[in-house]
């Protein structure tokens, strides 16, 4: 089935909820294609207490459900599915979704960066009661606690002093004896008084799962085989995010590792293709910042329609 468009939106996170919100109101008739995560990574968060507008906090889950009844009160038009291949190399734009293969005139990419996880199915029973992949978002509940913080990189090391604002003691763990982190990053992380590192280690189990909070992990040092309880109240990775632009290959830039390259906040190399929020963003990546790029992202939608004539 062919599908024509004026724009076509990538993912239901903030970032693409707020352009539908905005393309929906510019009567552009959006089509939300929701993508392999729907929600993004807000629809594993539990409470948001740093979004504007809700003094006493929003579920994840429940913020971005509202962002998308708003976006559909508008004429937004949601479809599941993940787009296996697109083709910019002209206007319309291509792509394909399923069997189906839609075409549009304008492009916005939202479909975020997923977070590394370790794999293990008590660490998913237990994102957002204790295990966490954003320091910012949810280090503020673990205020006088221990909290562990895996990996050995830039990530790790920023996280871990991150979480220092807030724990008593920030153990981070890694499952090789030197760390991959920057000499000044990893310099800063060693000299603080409240880290402190663990080495050849790595995490074969979360505790505890029934109780849904956690408790300990359960490490084994990769050397000797040996395994230990390791008491701790929360885990957060810091093993880093990968972009979800992959569909794309090299049609549009990408840095090293992966995120898409925007100019004037959310321009790509093609005209007509936007990105916003995670998957250009390597900086800040919050709720309040993916959205507000996506409004960006929308108007210049329109614009870019209105001098086409459209």
């Amino acid at each position: 089935m062919k599908d024509a468009r004026k724009t076509v939106i990538l993912g239901t996170g903030c970032a693409g909820l707020t352009a539908a919100i905005y393309a929906a109101r510019a009567n552009l008739q959006p089509l939300v294609i929701e993508g392999h995560e729907p929600g993004g990574q807000l629809s594993l968060t539990t409470l948001v207490e740093n979004f504007p507008g809700f003094p006493d906090g929003v579920q994840g889950p429940e913020l971005i459900d509202n962002m998308r009844k708003q976006a559909a009160r508008f004429g937004a038009e949601f479809r599941m599915g993940h787009v296996s291949h697109a083709d910019l190399s002209h206007n319309p734009f291509t792509l394909r979704l399923g069997a189906d293969e839609i075409r549009s005139e304008t492009l916005i990419i939202a479909s975020g960066a997923s977070a590394r996880w370790l794999g293990l199915p008590s660490e998913q029973a237990l994102i957002g009661h204790g295990v966490s992949s954003c320091a910012t978002c949810d280090g503020f509940f673990f205020s006088g606690k221990e909290i562990a913080v895996i990996g050995g990189g830039d990530s790790a090391m920023e996280e871990a002093l991150f979480l220092t604002r807030f724990a008593t003691k920030v153990t981070i763990l890694h499952r090789r004896e030197q760390f991959r982190a920057s000499k000044i990053m990893l310099e800063r992380a060693q000299n603080h008084p409240k880290i402190q590192m663990m080495t050849n280690v790595v995490v074969e189990d979360v505790m505890d799962v029934e109780k849904k909070e956690v408790t300990a992990l359960k490490l084994r040092h990769v050397m000797t085989d040996d395994t230990t309880i390791f008491p701790t109240s929360a885990m957060f990775l810091g093993i880093g995010h990968v972009p979800n632009a992959a569909m794309f290959g090299d049609q549009l830039d990408r840095d090293p590792d992966g995120y898409l390259r925007t100019r004037d906040y959310v321009f790509t190399k093609v005209p007509g293709v936007f990105a916003c929020g995670d998957v250009q963003d390597r900086r800040y990546r919050q709720a309040i910042t993916a959205a507000g790029s996506g409004c960006m992202a929308a108007l210049e939608v329109e614009k870019f329609l209105e001098e086409r004539g459209e």
